[in-house]
């Protein structure tokens, strides 16, 4: 009944208009009438069925102007909604507009009038009604896949529908739509073509033909001036911006097409208003942005403070607050790659590539400065320690390697992934509208001019002395370049720069050359810079040497490697991939000799100072640790047995730390782990009777080749550690995930990510890797023997020995061992053992001078029992101290190896305090007497810097050191080592853990752990006294806390610490040790002994809620620094928000993102993304909801708003360290619900959910400045936001009258605020 009734009323109303056409009646009064009529039959207006019967009735029966002229009264009249008559008119119109010009000219009138004014229109009643009926019309939610439910995203879609069907029209009017890929218009489907009545004309004569060519020419001009105008308009192109960030796929074939249009259009080069040139430059949508005008105060006042400039010249090394301290992070992160007593699982290559993003995306930098402020950092990294103190730590080659090979490897990540974007033709996906892929080959190009610009900074491009005579053969190299003289790599080995007749003087900036060079990142154009080689030369150089044996002969001839070969080939590093391959193929496929050879010469200086080939040297020495399985061996690593040479020579030639570090630096810990495995589980497993012959003459047994392995591998975890590091809730320190399991993860990681070819050349490396050492994933479990003693080494941490039954196999092994370790004793008895720590007299072994001949695992098992009892026998007067110090000895030598589970033992004795402290007299113990007080005088010159107390050493008086029992154990045992290379090995495991063990004992172990093993090392002296001032910090978080305040007024050069009195990189990492310049130990720089601490602070939570405070302080004193009181109550900023006097607050808000930065830094490195977690999640909303300060201190305006504002990029860096700025690494998948969770925070304090304890004036700061954060650099984060939330924290905002930011959040979360955006842009339409 309802519907004959609507459908009697619009035959009525088609009447009406019928009558009035006849009539030729005034379109007013028909309006009127049609209102009057509808109103009284109580149809809601505008009605969009009125608007279907009434087009329909003009197409195209009833094509006349009158009717026309009707339909813009009801438009006038709202009668029927103007967005679905022009829904309507564009099915139906534009498909007949050839036949149908004048139709197409007025339909493009109403355009003109009614697309352009859409305020009244959302506004009015029936609005998602409207939206619905046009969404029928033109399928908005099937085409650009939009919720059909939201009426202001089909809004969205309806415009960007109407400005594409007029493109289409006008490339089709041109002949250009066969130029595109579809060659067909996007809406063909829609139009419907009518049957166009001719009034009895079946042809048209010439001069009618010739009117409707005009008209249609003319049709086409308006059509293209009207797509310039919607670009234009600043209500449309800002809804066309919504369409750009979140239809990216359509947005691509639009923008092709307007190209095209642009670049092609003949009626374009006519049109009086619109050029090609503004075409293209609107189709470039460098104008298209959501913020027209910023009129909110104080997101204009936080983009001014934000912005930073381009570097500047006085960088040194890194003195002052200067623009070098946009790359603090950076600094920091390279030198804490430098610590040898930890390793990383994640290649240092994707830790910077990651880093250098985030930073250049929070602090808008060009590529040219971000490549600049990179090589800096790297080369202050050098400079930092180019003469370092010797000792178990990484030295200057490692540094090297971080310049020359990573970092050279993270501008090639960098340049690789921006021209794989442009190749892919995803420049306008949804996150990349804001900076960085406007022009291709802009970081190539960017990477040259820096590399020109670093010339200029002379005190850090000083070579150290060790690679002077490389620097000068770079310089060589491009001098004979540019004078035309060519010359092959064989002509350099034996190149004597002497012979030069122009002196050539190299620096880093040539080796960074040649490592770019050596990547394909530049070409030899380079040696044409200004001023990169000083003169040139006419003639080659003479008396040039007959070729001398080196990789170019090697290369050349040589079919088997000699003695002299191979010293050549190990103390020269390679020069290309080529010559590793063939060394390669020696150790796989040549005699044994040969092999043993290849295996030598791979450890050598292509492994340490290869920086061209770096990586590809580690890959192939771990390839030849995992060497293939024979198809017969059904077991998988029995195979190895017969590769034992070779299996040797390369875990001793890789074991020193600074190899462990490289393999670290390259992200190879992980795969090497899993080689490592296998072979310390058959070597393990052998009884050792068999051996074989070594280069050196001497014999090599299993238990040395499973020593050699055993302890590289422990050396790739922090094995030792207590559980009390593991103990501190849901925040564990950083190196505790350093397991044998979480490597074993991270490698099979790896090969599960091998058939992606969205990785970059890192990871697609380690996916090689991994394929070709293992092909399937491999677990704990395939190694039963390393897991059971991995099993045992944790229990016996966590809890005191137990469950030895008297006359097991293992029983009687210890009782073999004790009576080996201590058959010179004449006590009658020997030593024995029943169980746990009891120690008695027991039948020993027949024949005391036979060491047993056991698998290794087997004797692994015993020694905690054995050690247990040695132990045990000493504190009971039983054996005395230098019984026990020899017996452990004795012990270590046999197996190499048992000196973990003995570190592990004694790791966990101390931890228990169940063993009484001995007196280090010099008669039973060594004694530390003759230098404590000179190491307590230089541990305070160390610390000099950090205000920090040092308890006094001598504590008890003239009273003898003392030491726990286990402690005293191992320094007595680690002192019975030479200091030798042969050892080093060793002391490289035992050194960190007798530091480990000795921090964790009562103040002042370590400095007597120090003073001992000073007696022992003189020239590891100052190694040693930093090592004991680092555990300082370690017995009360007080010291802790007033490093990191030390810290931050270095940073910021407040109170003129003794370091340096400039602030910035420089005062914070300082200058290295230079003990020898400085006539003894010098203050050390506080963000060093921070970076050398902190991975031993048990409780790393509280450092959270500390650094917020130290930021805060900081921000007090950086403004209130200098002005008094009342100035400061006065401070106002002037409108362009830099100065009020003599106070800049650009220039504070420089020392305040310093600040920031620091403290974002240290948080980061401090826990990971565990602690980013706990700050973002607990600490940042405690604190919003806290009181802080006095009354006093909350009237200072500026220091509340700069307070807020420092909170902000604090916590935004924070969170892009721990997550990173994109959706590419796996760690960026935990960021959306710790985001989540912040985000829903802000939106609850903004709807006055939360009740605040802060100054307002902080959080209004905060809250803006962190929004406006993350819409200008980290816009991926807002997509992963709930919408809800978006539209919560937009409406919050607007309370504030922060319109634009509002706009700017929601304009880019996606298309679940599209709608939301649409309407408060078209709300504040002019």
């Amino acid at each position: 009944m309802e519907v004959s009734t609507k459908t009697s009323l619009w035959d009525s109303a088609i009447e009406l208009t019928k009558v009035a056409q006849e009539k030729g009646s005034d379109p007013l009064l028909w309006a009127i009438q049609l209102y009057s009529n509808l109103n009284s039959a109580g149809v809601s207006l505008p009605s969009v069925e009125l608007g279907d019967v009434l087009v329909s009735y003009i197409c195209w029966e009833n094509n006349v102007p009158i009717l026309w002229k009707f339909l813009e009264k009801a438009l006038m009249l709202k009668i029927v909604a103007p967005m679905h008559v022009l829904a309507l008119l564009s099915t139906r119109v534009i498909p007949s507009r050839h036949s149908q010009p004048a139709a197409y000219r007025l339909y493009m009138e109403l355009l003109k009038r009614h697309a352009f004014t859409l305020k009244s229109q959302i506004n009015g009643p029936g609005y998602p009604k409207i939206m619905r009926s046009i969404d029928v019309v033109l399928h908005l939610s099937e085409i650009f896949g939009l919720p059909a439910n939201e009426p202001s995203i089909l809004l969205v879609g309806f415009v960007f529908s109407i400005v594409w069907q007029l493109l289409d029209a006008s490339l089709d009017d041109e002949g250009l739509l066969e130029l595109t890929p579809g060659k067909n218009s996007m809406w063909s489907t829609l139009y419907q073509e009518m049957e166009v009545e001719m009034n009895g004309h079946d042809s048209y004569d010439d001069k009618r033909t010739e009117h409707l060519k005009g008209l249609q020419n003319i049709n086409t001009l308006i059509a293209v001036e009207i797509i310039g105008k919607f670009l234009q308009d600043k209500t449309s192109s800002r809804i066309l911006f919504l369409a750009r960030q979140n239809l990216s796929t359509q947005w691509l074939t639009f923008i092709q097409r307007l190209r095209l249009l642009g670049t092609n259009s003949s009626a374009l080069r006519n049109s009086k208003t619109m050029t090609p040139e503004l075409l293209l430059q609107l189709a470039s949508g460098t104008h298209m942005v959501l913020s027209q005008e910023c009129k909110t105060s104080s997101l204009q006042k936080f983009n001014i403070v934000m912005a930073f400039g381009s570097l500047d010249g006085s960088v040194s090394l890194g003195h002052g607050t200067s623009h070098s301290s946009l790359w603090l992070p950076l600094d920091l992160v390279m030198e804490d790659a430098m610590d040898g007593y930890q390793v990383n699982a994640t290649s240092a290559i994707e830790i910077i590539t990651g880093l250098i993003k985030t930073l250049r995306a929070i602090n808008g930098t060009s590529w040219h400065d971000t490549f600049l402020g990179l090589w800096l950092a790297a080369l202050r990294l050098v400079q930092r320690e180019r003469d370092p103190i010797e000792g178990p730590m990484p030295r200057l080659d490692t540094r090297l390697s971080m310049l020359f090979c990573i970092t050279t490897l993270a501008v090639s990540e960098l340049i690789e992934e921006e021209e794989k974007a442009l190749t892919d033709d995803t420049v306008y996906g949804p996150t990349n509208h804001w900076k960085e892929k406007k022009v291709p080959g802009k970081c190539r190009s960017a990477l040259v001019s820096s590399l020109q610009i670093l010339g200029d900074y002379h005190s850090l491009l000083a070579p150290p002395q060790s690679v002077v005579s490389a620097a000068n053969q770079a310089a060589a190299k491009a001098m004979l370049f540019v004078s035309g003289i060519t010359m092959g790599s064989a002509y350099f080995e034996c190149f004597n720069m002497n012979d030069m007749p122009i002196k050539c003087s190299g620096n880093l900036r040539h080796l960074i050359v040649e490592a770019c060079i050596a990547r394909n990142l530049l070409d030899t154009s380079a040696y044409l810079w200004p001023g990169y080689v000083n003169g040139r030369i006419n003639q080659i150089p003479h008396s040039v040497p007959a070729q001398v044996p080196g990789w170019s002969s090697f290369m050349k001839s040589v079919t088997h490697l000699t003695p002299i070969m191979i010293s050549a080939l190990v103390a020269n590093p390679a020069s290309s991939l080529a010559e590793l391959e063939k060394i390669f193929e020696i150790a796989v496929e040549e005699s044994d000799d040969e092999k043993v050879s290849a295996a030598t010469v791979l450890c050598g200086a292509s492994l340490i100072r290869g920086w061209n080939v770096q990586e590809h040297t580690a890959t192939f020495i771990i390839r030849l640790l995992s060497p293939p399985v024979p198809a017969d061996d059904t077991e998988g690593i029995g195979h190895l047995i017969s590769y034992a040479p070779v299996l040797n020579v390369l875990v001793v030639g890789i074991s020193s730390v600074d190899c462990v570090q490289i393999f670290s630096l390259h992200g190879l810990v992980p795969q090497l782990a899993c080689s490592l495995m296998p072979i310390c589980e058959v070597f393990g497993s052998c009884i050792p009777n068999v051996s074989w012959p070594s280069t050196s003459g001497e014999e090599i047994s299993a238990h040395a080749v499973f020593s050699n392995a055993f302890t590289l591998l422990l050396k790739l975890w922090r094995f030792n550690h207590p559980p009390l590091e593991h103990a501190v809730g849901d925040v564990p320190t950083v190196g505790s995930q350093l397991t044998p399991e979480y490597l074993l993860l991270v490698r099979n990681s790896h090969l599960i990510s091998a058939g992606s070819i969205n990785k970059d050349r890192n990871k697609r490396m380690l996916s090689l890797i991994a394929r070709l050492s293992f092909p399937n994933s491999i677990f704990v479990d395939s190694f039963p023997k390393l897991k059971f003693w991995y099993r045992q080494h944790q229990a016996c941490i966590a809890s005191t020995l137990s469950g030895l039954v008297q006359g097991n196999p293992v029983h009687q092994i210890v009782d073999g061992l004790l009576t080996m370790m201590f058959k010179k004793i004449n006590r009658g008895s020997p030593i024995s053992v029943t169980s746990g720590s009891s120690c008695s007299s027991g039948p020993g072994s027949e024949d005391n001078s036979i060491r047993p001949k056991l698998p290794a695992w087997d004797i692994l098992e015993a020694v905690p029992y054995v050690v247990d009892a040695a132990l045990t026998a000493c504190a009971h007067g039983r054996l005395s101290p230098r019984e026990l110090a020899t017996g452990l000895k004795d012990l270590a030598d046999f197996l190499p190896a048992s000196l973990a589970t003995i570190v592990s033992y004694f790791s966990a004795e101390v931890t228990r305090g169940i063993w009484k402290p001995v007196f280090m007299n010099g008669t039973d113990w060594p004694s530390p007497a003759a230098n404590l007080s000179s190491v307590e005088e230089q541990i305070k010159k160390i610390l000099a810097a950090t205000g920090v107390d040092v308890p006094s050493l001598a504590a008890g008086g003239s009273s003898p050191a003392t030491l726990p029992l286990p402690l005293a154990a191992f320094v007595s045992l680690t002192i019975t080592y030479k200091i030798d290379r042969a050892s080093e090995r060793f002391l490289s495991l035992a050194g960190p853990a007798l530091e480990s063990l000795a921090a964790g004992c009562p103040w002042p172990c370590m400095p007597i752990v120090a003073s001992l093993w000073t007696q022992k090392a003189k020239r590891w002296s100052d190694f040693l006294v930093f090592s004991a001032s680092r555990t300082v910090f370690l017995h009360k978080s007080d010291a802790v806390v007033q490093l990191l305040k030390t810290c931050f007024a270095a940073t910021l050069g407040m109170n003129s610490p003794p370091v340096s009195s400039n602030g910035g990189v420089g005062a914070l990492l300082g200058h290295g040790f230079k003990s020898h310049f400085c006539g003894g130990i010098c203050p050390v720089a506080p963000g060093i002994l921070y970076l050398r601490v902190y991975r031993s602070i048990r409780n790393s939570v509280f450092l959270t809620e500390e650094i917020v405070s130290l930021l805060m302080q900081s921000v007090r004193e950086i403004v209130c620094s200098g002005l008094p009181r009342e100035r400061l109550e006065k401070l106002k900023t002037s409108k362009d928000g830099t100065k009020h006097g003599q106070f800049s607050l650009a220039s504070a808000m420089t020392r305040v993102k310093l600040a920031a930065s620091l403290g974002a830094s240290l948080v980061w490195l401090s826990g990971g993304s565990m602690l980013v977690q706990l700050l973002i999640k607990e600490t940042l909303p405690s604190w919003f909801i806290s009181v802080h300060g006095s009354e006093n201190e909350k009237s200072d305006g500026m220091v509340a708003m700069l307070g807020g504002y420092a909170l902000a990029y604090f916590a935004v860096l924070c969170g892009a360290f721990a997550w990173g700025v994109d959706s590419l690494s796996s760690v960026s998948k935990r960021r959306p619900k710790i985001l989540g969770i912040h985000m829903e925070f802000l939106a609850s304090a903004l709807d006055g959910k939360i009740s605040l304890g802060c100054d307002f004036a902080t959080w209004r700061a905060y809250a803006s400045g962190f929004v406006s954060l993350m819409v200008g650099c980290t816009p991926i984060w807002v997509l992963e936001v709930d919408v809800d939330v978006l539209k919560r924290v937009s409406n919050g905002l607007r309370q504030w009258d922060e319109e634009e930011l509002a706009l700017a959040l929601l304009g880019i979360g996606g298309v679940g605020t599209m709608g939301a955006a649409a309407e408060l842009i078209i709300e504040h339409e002019v």
